[in-house]
């Protein structure tokens, strides 16, 4: 999804050359999907790699897009074209995409385990699992619901393990409980961890001196058990190399690196946070219909982390069927129920600033 682009088209040069030092090091998993790069990453796939090299050779992995489903013929039609753009007659990985609250209801809607199940039947499918982007309580009720996954994609890295929306830890912990492998997504939380705040770099000296922030980060991930591989999003050749470098004659953490680990992730959430409680007092009489602590915690994310993305993303599934944040009508009722006095109006209108843009 962040191949090396010049003015808008992927430069499918330097593409194969990051394919060859991937392949020349040993490694095989190439991850795409439907919508990556406006329908070209799977092309780009086709081009890079299975033009290249024996099919055998390459695992392959790409994902179903709900959202681009409106009746169940857009299933074939979609996986159709998905072969025809990489050039294959199977995937190796078949992923429904980005399984949280606001989609999973079309998933079952259009049975979409129950038809991927069939091409795995077919031999088009390998193996079958989910991208994952909800809570913890959705994940095991996904997993009870469809013990047929084999695996499951997360976000994962250090800075989100106790990230409020994201939900990093549990969802490791959950997926190591089932022992379901898991391949991790954002291990560098999209280049954040390759360039943290303030004093992490002197923290990570002490104990290595001259390691990236961003091998940091991937070694993490890579010390985790149950993490079967690691989608780093390389977009240009010295990230390939870099992170070739990392893994070549990978060393998990030791106990003193994971320290170091930890107190850069007490840096990095060291901010000044909204104090809410989630006690919910404040939602009951509101006539807008506002999830105040859900906004709330969504800000804090936004302030703990300095990234909108995912808060955002969680906002719009949120309000979705809650009020907004400007919905606001500023009638002072959840307020005067607060218990920690927090000046509620004026945090919804921030909210509504940061979140709604």
């Amino acid at each position: 999804m962040r191949l090396p682009e010049k003015d808008g088209e992927i430069e499918m040069e330097k593409v194969c050359r990051m394919t060859d030092a991937y392949m020349e090091a040993g490694l095989n998993y190439f991850d795409t999907a439907y919508v990556y790069h406006h329908g070209l990453s799977e092309v780009a796939m086709r081009e890079a790699v299975v033009k290249r090299y024996p099919r055998e050779k390459v695992i392959l992995a790409t994902k179903l897009p709900i959202w681009e489903v409106h009746a169940p013929e857009d299933r074939d039609r979609i996986f159709g074209e998905q072969l025809e753009r990489a050039g294959v007659s199977y995937f190796d990985f078949y992923l429904l995409h980005s399984i949280e609250d606001a989609n999973v209801q079309r998933y079952e809607k259009y049975q979409c385990f129950e038809w991927a199940m069939q091409k795995k039947k077919e031999g088009k499918i390998r193996h079958l699992g989910f991208s994952f982007h909800g809570t913890p309580e959705l994940l095991e009720k996904v997993l009870d619901d469809h013990p047929e996954t084999e695996f499951v994609q997360i976000q994962l890295n250090y800075a989100d393990w106790n990230n409020p929306i994201v939900y990093s830890g549990r969802l490791y912990e959950i997926l190591s409980e089932r022992k379901i492998p898991i391949i991790v997504m954002e291990p560098v939380k999209g280049g954040t961890l390759a360039n943290p705040v303030p004093g992490a770099q002197e923290i990570f000296d002490e104990v290595r001196p001259g390691a990236s922030p961003a091998s940091w980060a991937l070694r993490f991930v890579g010390s985790l058990p149950g993490v079967m591989t690691i989608l780093s999003g390389m977009s240009n050749e010295e990230q390939m190399r870099e992170n070739l470098a990392t893994f070549a004659d990978f060393e998990p953490l030791s106990e003193k690196e994971q320290e170091a680990v930890r107190k850069v992730t007490a840096l990095i959430t060291d901010k000044e946070l909204i104090g809410c409680t989630s006690c919910r007092y404040c939602c009951d009489g509101c006539p807008q219909a506002i999830s105040i602590p859900d906004i709330i915690s969504a800000v804090n994310t936004v302030r703990l982390y300095e990234e909108t993305t995912r808060p955002k993303l969680f906002y719009n599934g949120l309000t979705r069927r809650e009020g907004k944040a400007s919905s606001c009508i500023e009638c002072g009722q959840c307020e005067s129920v607060c218990p920690q006095h927090l000046p509620i109006i004026s945090l919804m209108k921030e909210a509504a600033e940061i979140l709604e843009k």
